[in-house]
């Protein structure tokens, strides 16, 4: 599910927006929706997979069944 946002804006003195201001859990959400608060082996592991399914590799999924 996105995010759902409710930023602040700080503007200059000419009324330009040039900084924003979010809520500690809606920057929190934003990082694990694009998968920043990943670390490097899961990422490698995400892009495998990705590579698995492009290429038809089927044999490399676990049947939800078996978790």
């Amino acid at each position: 599910m996105q995010p759902i946002l409710h930023p602040k804006f700080i503007v200059d003195p000419q009324g330009n927006k040039t900084e924003v201001i979010l809520p500690w859990q809606e920057y929190i959400e934003i990082l694990e929706y694009f998968g920043l608060d990943l670390d490097e082996e899961a990422r490698a592991n995400l892009r495998e997979a990705r590579l698995d399914r492009e290429n038809g590799n089927e044999n490399m999924y676990v049947d939800l069944d078996a978790l």
